[in-house]
């Protein structure tokens, strides 16, 4: 289980993440929603230590993973991984190695700056790729591939560091709704297949309504809401996204009237 407790994090002037406390089953796929600015990048980097925070303690199984430090916390950047929104791979090596960077942790120094990575470590990336129905690009350098194709080379260097929670930082933000649902259905294989934790940051309603099993919502950087797929209204959605809900649910008209929308509740139960 993953346990968040009263994390914080503050910046001059402002606060990104307010005294978030949430407790997640292992196994969930959990969205993170909210309009941009409402601190669900933050958090996410914090439960990786990407970003420290200011406040609070995150807990993994048991282990403190806010007191973690050196070797300790390389180990749980292990075994938790991330994938962003720009991909983040090197655009001149194949797709092969791209995969191979997620297996660092588990080769001495030495072979992966000489690219000697065993063979073992090979097969694990290709079936990885092959998941994918990536297996026939992985000689190709990874610039020469479309958005999507490159998003879920990313989620397949995720997936061989063998992670117990994978972190996805709107890794859809950037990719026509195509390729998006392809990512979608991509990290949702991952979770039903091996039991990996997803928490996955999404502007999209329509998506998070679609692949999550929980939903939390985020405005101003407090939990504003927490339950199902189903529990998120129009009215909810309205709260949470104010003129940003049309948007956020590609096809569905604006509010009618531009004014503020109603207060936001602390929970919706």
């Amino acid at each position: 289980m993953l346990v968040i407790e009263e994390l914080t994090r503050r910046y001059p002037g402002c606060v990104a993440v307010d005294r978030v406390s949430l407790r997640i089953v292992s196994g969930s796929f959990v969205g993170v929603i909210g309009r941009s600015g409402a601190g669900k990048s933050t958090l996410l980097r914090m439960l990786n230590r990407l970003v420290e925070p200011s406040a609070g303690r995150v807990f993994w199984r048991g282990q403190e993973v806010t007191a973690l430090r050196g070797a300790a916390l390389r180990a749980w950047r292990s075994r938790c991984a991330m994938v962003f929104q720009q991909f983040n791979l090197s655009g001149r090596l194949d797709v092969l190695t791209n995969v191979l960077v997620g297996r660092l942790n588990h080769v001495p120094a030495y072979r992966s700056l000489l690219r000697l990575w065993p063979e073992e470590d090979r097969a694990i990336a290709l079936a990885a790729l092959e998941q994918f129905d990536m297996g026939g690009l992985a000689a190709q350098r990874a610039e020469r591939l479309s958005g999507g194709q490159q998003q879920r080379v990313a989620i397949c260097r995720a997936l061989v560091q063998e992670p117990e929670l994978i972190l996805a930082d709107e890794p859809v933000a950037s990719l026509d709704p195509r390729n998006a649902r392809l990512v979608m259905e991509a990290l949702a294989d991952i979770n039903r297949r091996f039991g990996i934790t997803v928490l996955c940051n999404l502007h999209s309603l329509e998506l998070a309504r679609g692949y999550c099993d929980r939903l939390i919502g985020l405005a101003a950087g407090r939990l504003v809401f927490d339950g199902t797929p189903e529990m998120l209204t129009e009215e909810v959605a309205r709260d949470l996204y104010g003129l940003e809900e049309a948007a956020a649910t590609p096809g569905r008209a604006p509010p009618p009237r531009p004014a503020l929308t109603p207060a936001l509740t602390a929970q919706y139960a």
